[in-house]
């Protein structure tokens, strides 16, 4: 039990640092570059916590219960979108369960071996998120619509809207966060192991 109480303090502390990156598809002129960015972050995030408490308790599917957690609470701490006047389908929290998902999977079909954890849950978790993400982004309200309809004069300069620039500063953030991701996942998962010993 005190195990798991550890995993919920852990989840709700770093999920605080990933809402401190703030919601990409509030960016338009910088919006793919962003994307990348909090991609990137987020896995690292995910990772580091997730094998750290996946190999703290042996279990496998701690790691989906911690980012379980962590989706959670930042639904719950993203409401102060919704306060601020935003529809609540604007506001985007970041898929992480089905990228834990592949933690725990890895894990679980090695017989709780922590190495092929570190390389295949790694490069699995991190090549995952930017895809689950961008699939969530599709399903969310137009950014650059909603922003003009729900001005807020009041918003820091970084977030007031926008008309975006002709091009994206990267052709294909999907693909660039996963291979960024992929890799830097792998010793963020070794780093989450070697906390334990």
């Amino acid at each position: 039990c005190t195990h798991y109480l550890f995993i919920v303090v852990v989840a709700v502390n770093s999920t605080l640092l990933t809402i401190n990156a703030g919601d990409y598809i509030l960016y338009t002129d910088w919006a793919w570059t962003s994307f990348v960015v909090f991609s990137i972050s987020q896995t690292l995030m995910l990772v580091v916590g997730a094998c750290y408490y996946l190999t703290f308790t042996g279990v496998p599917g701690t790691a989906t219960y911690y980012a379980l957690i962590m989706t959670v609470y930042t639904w719950v701490a993203k409401g102060a979108w919704f306060a601020l006047g935003y529809p609540y389908d604007f506001i985007v929290t970041p898929v992480w369960l089905p990228s834990a998902m592949l933690l725990d999977l890895a894990y679980w079909a090695t017989k709780k071996n922590k190495h092929p954890l570190i390389l295949f849950g790694g490069v699995m978790c991190g090549m995952s998120l930017p895809l689950f993400n961008m699939v969530n982004l599709i399903t969310v309200a137009d950014p650059l619509e909603t922003a003009f309809k729900y001005p807020r004069p009041t918003l820091p300069p970084y977030m007031t809207p926008i008309e975006p620039a002709v091009g994206k500063f990267y052709n294909s953030p999907v693909a660039l966060g996963a291979g960024a991701g992929a890799v830097l996942s792998v010793s963020m998962a070794a780093l989450g192991c070697k906390l334990n010993t």
